[in-house]
């Protein structure tokens, strides 16, 4: 569940942050009835990343609707490896700076339980993994699913869309910035780790004459 609650914002970062994109270049974006003036290179990072959230989400869905149910390992493998970037570009800057001070009531949360249950009944047999709960304090390991990891980062993901088809290009930036330090990306990262091993798996353990076997067809099939 998303959290309107924000992290203390004054700290010596955030200033410096304010003070410097006070003197960059920015840009008015207007969508719906929200105008707001933000930075050049922040507004281009937030269509950025608005792209590369709603390419996820489309395969995540269609991978739940059944659409190529053969190629649905290597679909979330992509798609999660490129949110992961996504996730990770935000990360690597400064942190972002809302215009206002409380996060703007978006309404009711969007339902995710049927995304949930159609992934957990694809994935049936392989959803279930164990994931290290936090590698750099202990090495403390807990129950997790793909379906469920999945989900919920779709989740952060529509949260921060709303934001961005509202106008408010800042709170999205904020939103998928700090949701992807918070949960997001390490649930994403554990989901892939999950995926990567799923492939590994199908790709080596196959039996050598079944594959030979294939490589003959393919070449003189």
């Amino acid at each position: 569940m998303p959290d309107s609650t924000r992290p203390d914002r004054t700290t010596d970062s955030t200033t410096e942050t304010m003070e410097t994109t006070e003197t960059t270049e920015t840009t008015e974006v207007l969508t719906g009835e929200t105008r707001e003036q933000v930075d050049a290179d922040l507004a281009l990072l937030c269509e950025a990343t608005a792209a590369e959230a709603r390419q996820f989400l489309a395969v995540v869905r269609g991978v739940g609707k059944g659409e190529s149910p053969d190629q649905a390992i290597p679909l979330l493998l992509l798609a999660t490896s490129q949110i992961l970037v996504t996730g990770a570009r935000l990360g690597a800057i400064t942190d972002v700076v809302p215009a206002e001070q409380f996060e703007p009531d978006l309404g009711d949360d969007v339902d995710v339980e049927g995304l949930r249950h159609s992934l957990g009944a694809l994935l049936t047999g392989l959803d279930d993994y164990l994931e290290v709960i936090d590698p750099m304090t202990s090495g403390d390991v807990t129950a997790a699913t793909l379906s469920g990891a999945l989900t919920e980062v779709a989740t952060a993901l529509v949260h921060g869309l709303r934001h961005h088809a509202d106008g408010r290009v800042s709170e999205a930036l904020w939103w998928w910035q700090f949701s992807y330090l918070s949960n997001w990306g390490a649930l994403a990262a554990g989901a892939l780790r999950a995926l990567h091993s799923i492939v590994s798996h199908i790709r080596l353990d196959a039996d050598e004459d079944v594959v030979a076997e294939a490589e003959f067809d393919a070449l003189y099939g």
